[in-house]
């Protein structure tokens, strides 16, 4: 039986290719932008592309914030990806400071433009990388990255990342040239990832099927 998942219209997000890789993981795809929808779903996720601020102002203008928060602190499944989980700090950095959701105490902050030697690295960082274990989470057990392969790696198209106050919700990080980067959060059954998890192949829909789980 299908599961039904409603996904945030917003005017930031990558709407197409996360619906269809929820549809391919065996969701029912609920498209909107009505706030009463948001608050009354059974689970949602927040995607996004581009800009901070641009996400933020999209959920101002639809009246979608409060409904979200409200979301959230009911327990039911959430998940952000990349900009949609961004906006679940609580400010932003990018052109300037901006306030986001605060659903996570912590700050989006810009990817270091250097590797560990000093030297210049790509920025955006761009391109596949390996999630592993923060050092405060000794595995992923009973989360969206439960059983995972060794070595699983992901899609990320990102200048900023996310660096949450808590330990504890750091759910995975990634090595950019040997720089520390969080690629996931989590605090109950809200999630974020900073990765795009419906463009990372079978490691991606496996991520998006243990959502659908919860």
């Amino acid at each position: 039986m299908s599961k039904p998942v409603t996904v945030i219209d917003y005017g930031i997000g990558n709407l197409y290719s996360v619906t269809r890789a929820l549809e391919v993981c065996g969701a029912s795809v609920h498209l909107t932008e009505n706030h009463e929808r948001i608050e009354n779903a059974e689970r949602v996720v927040l995607p996004g592309v581009g800009a901070f601020a641009d996400g933020m102002k999209g959920l101002a203008r639809r009246a979608q914030a409060d409904p979200i928060r409200r979301f959230i602190e009911s327990g039911r499944p959430f998940l952000g990806i990349c900009v949609g989980m961004q906006v679940l700090l609580e400010v932003g950095e990018e052109f300037g400071e901006h306030a986001g959701l605060g659903i996570f105490p912590g700050r989006v902050t810009p990817v270091p433009a250097t590797g560990d030697d000093g030297k210049p690295h790509r920025i955006p960082h761009i391109g596949w990388n390996v999630l592993v274990p923060p050092t405060s989470r000794p595995n992923w057990d009973h989360s969206i990255l439960a059983g995972l392969p060794a070595d699983p790696a992901v899609y990320f198209v990102h200048s900023f990342a996310p660096e949450p106050a808590i330990n504890d919700h750091r759910l995975a990080d990634c090595y950019y040239d040997g720089r520390q980067i969080c690629a996931s959060v989590r605090a109950g059954n809200a999630y974020g990832c900073q990765f795009h998890p419906e463009k990372s192949g079978p490691i991606g829909l496996r991520i998006l099927e243990n959502f659908l789980r919860l």
